[in-house]
């Protein structure tokens, strides 16, 4: 067995001279003051929602995966016409898409690593958002934002997409209860919000978008908003490292039924491919990159070292 003696690894001082200008990055494109009044530092002991053992805690805290994740969930969730009329409605997406983008990263942050009285507070907090949010779909349906279905349809598509990223870019190996474990935990977070029969498995969650499949379609709307996303501005952290490569390693985590309903070309398919071997390759250097994030204070205000999330039990 090799003996570190305190020496730095070889990924550590390859990396180095990229892991400031990718903090630096993600602070400005997801700046920490969107937390609000979160304190992930206080008070100690607090597990919050899920707690250090939970599966939650690992998924979300791989960055890269997350952020793939969250692009290819915005992309199955424009195929809901429903969801989509209510974006469409009441979302300032065509001059802020990149303030929705955090205001997810914050939500999802919050419910994850928060102490658990903030936690909850932020999800009545949203729940007071959606009973303003109603109207009508282009085909005359009324929607409402608290509608159980609707939450169940967006809460599925961030949780298949997170996992996803997980799987593909965190290099780091799921075991086999691991899928399962998340999708019972996270559905709590629906269920708060008040979504019903929330899918609490991969097999569930695999038989729901069979079901819902049909309510599904790409319209002028969604590749309005797809078109949108593709032009979202973020600061380039490094060499190599753009929006286009998180947005096609994002359309990578797409199930082949979404690729198929999305017309996505053959050379668009190529892209997300070559995308995701890309970014699985710089993923560590995120990694090395953001060690003082929320995962790390949450891990803190527990006592437990941040590096155990890379380990499963």
């Amino acid at each position: 067995m090799a003996i570190n003696c305190g020496m730095p690894s070889p990924l550590y001082l390859l990396t180095r001279p990229a892991r400031e200008p990718i903090r630096r990055w993600v602070l400005s494109a997801f700046p920490r003051s969107n937390t609000g009044s979160l304190d992930y530092d206080h008070p100690q002991g607090d597990p919050g929602l899920f707690g250090p053992n939970s599966a939650t805690w690992r998924v979300h805290s791989d960055f890269p995966g997350m952020l793939a994740g969250g692009l290819a969930a915005l992309t199955l969730q424009t195929l809901h016409p429903l969801a989509l009329a209510g974006v469409w409605d009441h979302s300032n997406f065509r001059g802020d898409l990149l303030g929705r983008l955090r205001r997810t990263t914050a939500f999802v942050g919050g419910t994850t690593y928060a102490p658990r009285t903030q936690a909850d507070a932020l999800i009545e907090h949203v729940r007071q958002i959606h009973t303003h949010i109603t109207g009508h779909g282009e085909d005359g349906r009324p929607y409402a934002a608290d509608d159980p279905a609707l939450l169940t349809w967006v809460h599925v598509t961030e949780a298949y997409s997170f996992l996803q990223g997980y799987r593909r870019y965190s290099h780091v190996a799921l075991p086999g209860d691991a899928a399962d474990r998340y999708y019972d935990e996270v559905r709590r977070i629906a269920e708060a919000l008040g979504a019903h029969a929330v899918p609490a498995s991969e097999q569930a969650v695999n038989d729901y978008f069979q079901r819902i499949r049909p309510e599904l379609v790409y319209t002028k709307r969604s590749r309005v908003v797809l078109e949108l996303l593709a032009q979202v501005r973020l600061p380039i952290p490094a060499a190599g490292l753009s929006r286009d490569m998180f947005l096609h390693a994002g359309a990578a985590l797409l199930p082949d039924w979404a690729t198929e309903l999305l017309g996505r070309t053959p050379r668009q398919q190529r892209q997300a491919r070559l995308a995701a071997r890309a970014l699985w390759t710089v993923a560590p250097v995120f990694r090395a990159a953001l060690k003082d994030g929320i995962a790390s204070r949450a891990c803190r205000r527990m006592d437990m070292p941040a590096e155990q999330l890379q380990h499963w039990a």
